[in-house]
């Protein structure tokens, strides 16, 4: 029986460093040809570089502006979080206490929002009313909306698995309504802030299709498309085009390692009960 256990765990352990290997070798031989020249980068091996060409994130920071593209993703990206865990917590918290048909009806409208896929065509029709096309502000706003539904059904999990009688006992002390929400409800949810904060940052750092269409200028670009526009320029130079991917991703991956703990524990926080 012991043996048959061992057997099991050697199988699922070899099969799980297989599938780690399908994302850890795309990831090396970018990092490895990120310092290669430009003629050894272009075999696209994962030997060792003859010598080691660090100068290529200098050129990538430099020539691909990604300084003011960074800039641009944290601003994006650090409004957009913002705006939609804040929005998201408070109406999660009032549509979980208040269960009646019409609250029931936009919670589920809310998760259409899950389903249903973004039209472009609309959209940018709207953006361009409340003159908000090829703005910032606009894209942060769009943001939001894509990211809100999922951070309702996040919250609203999480809410109704706390207990009703601690909103009472603060109602009780004199607490109002903002005042039981961001002083009994807030430190209570930290775990899912937590969840929804990463994610939503990710998906913002990471989108590449809104800037690409709700952006026209090259100063309001994020790093997506410092990334995109850089590969457009250096097709050739291979090296230099995974130096800026290198350089794209490091913040968010940054994000994700200092918080990765969090997720898992913040996605079944309201699975028990909701």
């Amino acid at each position: 029986m012991r043996n048959r256990k061992r057997m099991e765990l050697a199988i699922r352990t070899v099969v799980m460093w297989l599938l780690s290997l399908i994302i850890l070798i795309p990831l090396l031989m970018v990092l490895l040809n990120a310092v290669k020249s430009q003629a050894e980068a272009a075999t696209m091996s994962l030997s060792l570089p003859e010598e080691f060409h660090f100068e290529n994130f200098k050129r990538v920071i430099k020539e691909g502006k990604m300084i003011r593209a960074m800039s641009n993703s944290f601003f994006l990206a650090i409004s957009s979080v913002v705006i939609t865990n804040l929005g998201a917590s408070m109406g999660a918290f009032v549509l979980s206490r208040r269960r009646t048909k019409g609250t029931k009806g936009i919670y589920f409208f809310f998760l259409i929002g899950l389903l249903a896929p973004i039209n472009y065509i609309p959209t940018i029709r709207m953006l361009q009313v409340l003159h908000l096309m090829n703005t910032m502000l606009g894209v942060v706003f769009l943001f939001s909306a894509l990211m809100l539904p999922f951070d309702v059904f996040l919250y609203y999990g999480f809410v109704s698995t706390v207990p009703v009688e601690l909103d009472e006992a603060a109602i009780i002390d004199g607490c109002k309504s903002f005042q039981m929400f961001f002083k009994i409800e807030v430190p209570l949810m930290k775990p899912v802030i937590t969840t929804g904060v990463l994610i939503n940052f990710m998906n913002a750092w990471n989108d590449f299709n809104i800037p690409l269409y709700m952006l026209n200028r090259s100063e309001n670009y994020p790093v997506t498309m410092a990334v995109y526009n850089f590969y457009g320029t250096y097709v050739s130079s291979w090296n230099l085009v995974a130096a800026a991917i290198i350089v794209s991703i490091i913040p968010v991956l940054c994000v994700y390692l200092m918080g990765q703990k969090y997720i898992i524990s913040g996605m079944s926080a309201g699975a028990v009960k909701g």
